[in-house]
């Protein structure tokens, strides 16, 4: 083993922290060890990286043979100057022999199909142990999709399959570059969305989120004219046409964000990917666009319940980066926000005056706050249902569960009287009401 990840060139940037680098050092000293004199201390650190692959496998929900899926993922989330290209432009397989960089590459995945294909049997005899034996033959408990990161998961055990009847390390390269220019490489290829955090050196770091709705426009009923606003502005942007940044305002629970998760959804095999960004956090933005601006994926930055007070000036940087910045914004990213504020920040009749006690042209602060929403292109209003169009609503949400079977006289007139109970009609209620209707159901 550690002959092979001691050639590594492109795909040398594996960490020296990795399971495989870690068992290949392991390995290393294994056998230079003629005696076996710390037989205990190698199986203790073996043991070790044995419980981080186990840990790894839990996250993506790996199985059968943990370490087949685990190679499979380092290649799968390697991000090098080789993968990163592939996933924009690909590989031409008819030409690939005119680039210096595959012949490169190509030396890595014979390591990489040696590596795969590893036989533990005779560090197992060394050692006295078995533990290898039973991750190439992993039965995992059943576990509920949301208790691990189902996307990556399921991308790389088809990648782990199709490996496995790789005949040697060109089969890797074709099976590889095929993946990464249908996929794409690292976690923005494998990830739907992302929040911001900082690392412990205060740099501002994507982290997935690895448990995102899987709801589409079809759940959310009625607003036909307000979802076709949005698929027509989005289909623009993966498209690679100009599209707009994008306003989602109105009444509460009317589904803005229902609708952009759902976007997200009907997209993401078309490239979309969405970062969440708070208030607190727009201080980050031009770091965030300066990590994806180079990508070939098209980012929607998502501002949720969207509003700003007088006293707060966190807007600024939001101006700055839709428009108005010297540095240009990419091409591949938009703002999506949402908000139940038409203008975003907080209004005041003394707005309207151009007279105040402590400002002498009280229109320019007006002036100030519209020009905030005025850089969204494109502003779309989720105003609150009618009676009739709340009752469409339940109807619509009921039918798509069976289990509830009451007359629809019956569903609507207890959906008025919980409507009446619980903040009036609106998308969310009718929801809420459901999921009531649902929990009482024998």
């Amino acid at each position: 083993m550690y002959r092979d990840t001691a050639r590594l060139i492109m795909y040398g940037n594996i960490g020296d922290d990795s399971v495989l680098m870690k068992l290949s050092d392991i390995f290393r000293r294994m056998d230079a060890d003629v005696e076996m004199q710390e037989k205990d201390s190698y199986v203790r650190e073996i043991y070790n990286e044995i419980y981080r692959l186990l840990e790894i496998s839990t996250t993506y929900g790996f199985d059968r043979n943990l370490w087949q899926c685990y190679i499979a993922y380092l290649l799968a989330t390697n991000e090098n100057p080789f993968s990163v290209i592939c996933e924009k432009v690909g590989v031409d397989h008819e030409k690939e022999d005119q680039a210096s960089v595959n012949e490169i590459v190509k030396l890595d995945m014979q390591c990489f199909y040696h590596l795969f294909h590893f036989d533990f049997k005779r560090v197992e005899e060394m050692l006295s142990v078995k533990c290898f034996s039973i991750l190439t033959d992993y039965r995992s408990m059943a576990k509920d999709e949301n208790t691990y990161n189902k996307s990556v998961s399921e991308k790389v055990k088809e990648l782990a399959m199709q490996l496995a009847e790789a005949k040697d390390g060109q089969g890797f390269f074709t099976i590889l570059t095929d993946f990464y220019q249908r996929y794409g490489v690292g976690k923005f290829g494998l990830n739907k969305a992302f929040r911001v955090v900082h690392d412990a050196g205060g740099a501002t770091v994507l982290s997935p989120i690895t448990h995102t709705s899987d709801v589409t426009l079809s759940h959310l009923v009625g607003y036909e004219i307000q979802k076709q606003q949005l698929i027509d502005n989005t289909e623009a942007f993966v498209e690679g046409r100009k599209a707009n940044n994008c306003l989602l305002f109105g009444d509460s629970g009317t589904g803005k964000s229902t609708c952009i998760k759902a976007i997200l959804n009907q997209y993401y095999d078309k490239g979309l990917r969405l970062i969440e960004v708070y208030k607190h956090q727009f201080q980050d933005l031009s770091n965030i666009i300066e990590q994806v601006k180079n990508r070939n994926y098209k980012f929607i930055i998502y501002m949720d319940d969207l509003s700003f007070e007088e006293f707060e000036i966190e807007y600024k940087y939001l101006k700055a980066v839709i428009e108005g910045g010297l540095e240009v914004k990419p091409d591949n990213v938009l703002i999506y926000a949402t908000s139940n504020r038409r203008h975003l920040i907080r209004e005041t009749w003394s707005d309207r005056s151009d007279m105040s006690n402590d400002e002498l042209h009280r229109s320019d602060t007006m002036q100030e706050k519209l020009s905030l929403v005025a850089r969204f292109g494109v502003s779309i209003n989720f105003s609150k249902p009618s009676k009739k169009e709340f009752d469409e609503i339940v109807l619509g949400l009921a039918a798509e569960n069976p289990e509830i079977t009451l007359p629809k006289e019956e569903i609507l007139m207890k959906a008025n009287a919980w409507g009446v109970r619980n903040g009036g009609f609106s998308g969310r209620v009718a929801e809420q009401f459901i999921i009531h209707l649902k929990s009482i159901t024998v």
